[in-house]
């Protein structure tokens, strides 16, 4: 019969559980540090609710995502085919 394969399976970076906390923890401060740069800097507002709203811009930015999640699952349920929709073949 065939050989067992003794080769360990390659450890990715990504694959310890730390490592994915690390990449969490770094982009939750990231966000926070954006939040908080908000405040010292001069903007050029066009409308007053920019200028209301801490973070306004990250929030724009992150509702805007998850409209575009939500819609594509709508577009999705309207335009799916069968998965045999290829090998169905058409009597003449």
């Amino acid at each position: 019969m065939g050989k067992k394969s003794t080769r360990k399976a390659k450890k990715y970076w990504l694959d310890s559980k730390s490592n994915i906390d690390k990449i969490w923890y770094a982009l939750i401060v990231l966000c926070l540090i954006s939040v908080c740069a908000d405040f010292f800097y001069h903007k050029h507002i066009e409308y007053k609710v920019e200028d209301l709203i801490v973070g306004m811009y990250g929030w724009y930015g992150f509702l805007g995502c998850v409209f575009l999640v939500l819609a594509s699952k709508v577009l999705r349920i309207l335009l799916m085919r069968p998965e045999t929709f290829y090998d169905e073949v058409k009597d003449e």
